[in-house]
């Protein structure tokens, strides 16, 4: 994961691709589908529409970037990307407003047109850099339909592919699999051969599967009486991350920095993982890491937070393209961990009891409880994520493709950090306030998860060598 800045994206002649005026028209006229939106997806319309009437333009795209090698076909590569684009109903689906509720639409696949358009020649990295941020902000909106767009950059020896979607469209998982399954549909374009996949499921359906279920709970039950507990223990909000970030509390929505490194290797992420399993596995050990950092940097005697799962619960989901995650509380009290043992042992204990609360939409249950959750910021709440994307498709290749997860870095209060395992070792991405004291901060937990991980390794290493010995 990185952002368009660090991407490698080198000289060109860009060709863009969005949905053709007669589809965008066509949509325009269709009728309600019944199938209403996830209640993340609304709750990121609505809180884009709300930083919006305080007047500031968040984007909050997200994207992906990967290389073609070889003279490209453009002809094939555009029939390629409409047949991706029909394999995941989401791109087809928008909503529109009906008074204060959000209504779904979604086109048939045969209406789906994608337009070519030949933007030009750019001669400098930057100037392009900075004309592909500025077209995704605007068509990849949260607040506009069509919501995402294709692109490409052409040169003799092959060709980078950019493409972004409106968060409402995708998460992590889902930027992990596009690139590969774009080279699997070029590859057989340029063979006249089609791709025989079984049919991909339907994220909308999913909305609809899980909003009815979420529906059918109400105020008194356990979940919500949880998170109601929760909510009163981080002083009436959702947890931020709990270091002192320098941020002024009457002052504006903060500019955001971003940090992005390689951790550690792969052999230093496989000893942690190997020492974490018997609690586990990698994230809870990066989550015991976390709750013993932030005591050194702020004195948290109890670290509270917001841990993101995936909600593919079914193997069928497992193809489709969606935003399919929620979030479950943890607290560790920390103040009584002797060492990362016992911490390791208090986060596999409370990840335990709380995970099956990232079952039911966090927005669904504020709006049970009642309380005036407003959003001010694009992030709710500071995250720590871990996704380990090396089963993904075509992961080993993403070296050698320029293969990126992209994050728009705009303005934000919270921090959110993801830990990506690849076939390298654990790379760390992260969003944070620009302040100075936020970066130092950061860069305090940054070196302190290094050290942490390299440190379990190196123990681990010499307790192996020291059983060989004997």
């Amino acid at each position: 994961m990185t952002d368009i800045q660090r991407c490698e994206i080198r000289p060109g002649c860009l060709v863009e691709w969005t949905l053709h005026p007669r589809t965008v028209e066509a949509a325009a006229g269709l009728p309600e589908d019944s199938r209403p939106p996830a209640y993340v997806q609304e709750s990121h319309v609505r809180t884009a529409r709300s930083v919006r009437d305080d007047g500031l333009f968040v984007p909050t795209w997200l994207g992906t970037a990967f290389d073609i090698p070889g003279q490209v076909d453009l002809n094939v590569l555009q029939h390629a990307l409409r047949d991706w684009t029909l394999r995941h109903e989401t791109l087809r689906s928008g909503f529109r407003w009906s008074g204060d509720e959000m209504r779904r639409f979604t086109l048939d696949a045969d209406a789906v047109v994608l337009h070519r358009e030949d933007v030009g020649d750019f001669a400098e990295a930057a100037t392009l850099t900075r004309y592909l941020q500025d077209r995704f902000d605007v068509a990849a909106d949260a607040l506009t339909w069509p919501n995402f767009i294709y692109t490409a950059v052409v040169r003799e020896d092959g060709a980078s592919v950019y493409m972004a979607f409106d968060h409402s469209n995708v998460d992590a998982y889902s930027l992990h699999r596009i690139a590969a399954e774009i080279h699997e549909l070029y590859e057989a374009g340029l063979k006249g051969r089609s791709v025989a996949t079984a049919p991909v499921a339907s994220y909308v359906d999913f909305c609809a599967i899980e909003r009815a279920q979420a529906d059918e709970i109400d105020d008194t039950h356990a979940i919500v009486a949880r998170w109601r507990e929760f909510i009163a223990q981080c002083d009436g909000k959702l947890p931020g991350f709990p270091v002192d970030l320098g941020l002024d509390a009457e002052g504006p929505l903060p500019a955001q920095k971003f940090m992005h490194e390689m951790l550690v290797d792969d052999a230093d992420a496989a000893d942690f993982e190997a020492y974490c399993r018997p609690y586990g596995g990698s994230l809870v050990g990066i989550l015991a890491a976390t709750a013993l950092i932030v005591r050194e940097i702020g004195g948290q005697e109890v670290y509270r937070t917001v841990v993101p799962f995936h909600t593919r619960a079914k193997s069928k989901w497992s193809d489709s393209m969606g935003w399919y995650v929620g979030g479950a509380p943890i607290e560790i009290p920390v103040a009584r961990a002797a060492d990362f043992d016992s911490a390791l042992g208090m986060v596999r204990a409370a990840l335990r009891e709380s995970r099956p609360l990232s079952r039911m939409p966090i927005a669904r249950v504020l709006r049970l409880l009642g309380s005036d959750f407003r959003p001010t910021s694009p992030d709710l709440y500071s995250i720590v994520s871990l996704v380990d994307s090396r089963d993904t498709p075509g992961s080993e290749r993403w070296q050698e493709l320029k293969a990126y997860g992209l994050i728009r870095i705009s303005y934000g209060d919270q921090v959110c950090a993801w830990l990506t395992r690849v076939h390298e070792g654990l790379q760390f991405a992260s969003r944070y306030p620009d302040t100075d004291i936020a970066y130092k901060n950061m860069r305090l937990y940054a070196e302190g998860l290094r050290e942490r991980i390299r440190s379990v390794a190196r123990d681990r290493e010499e307790a192996l060598a020291g059983r060989a010995r004997a």
